[in-house]
């Protein structure tokens, strides 16, 4: 079973949304520190313009397919494209910005 969960900020019409899908495999501590780890990322740079859909591969692990899944937990830039793939639990902030294209690699070597 899929939980979605969406952020709920008003008057972010005109900016594009970002579908993110993550992929974990039951409720595991690792998987439930990615699913904090992408709200609180979310939440800080993202301001409610995006939508994290929860895939449990235990319950529908069909879905594992369409976006090749080896691993869990992985993190699915679904939108805006490209799609990107970040797998772990998503707790190095930087590496997750960098690889959801929400902070140029050169900033990272300038902070």
């Amino acid at each position: 079973m899929a939980r979605r969960k969406t952020g709920d900020k008003k008057n972010k019409s005109m900016e594009p949304l970002w579908e993110l899908r993550l992929y974990v495999a039951g409720l595991t501590a690792k998987s439930m520190t990615a699913l904090a780890n992408l709200k609180k990322i979310c939440e800080a740079h993202l301001d409610g313009k995006y939508r994290i859909e929860v895939i449990d591969l235990l319950k529908q692990p069909q879905l594992a397919r369409g976006d090749q899944i080896l691993a869990t937990p992985t993190l699915v830039r679904k939108l805006p494209p490209p799609v990107k793939k970040i797998i772990g639990d998503l707790s190095n902030a930087e590496r997750v910005l960098v690889g959801l294209d929400l902070r140029p690699i050169h900033e990272r070597t300038l902070e």
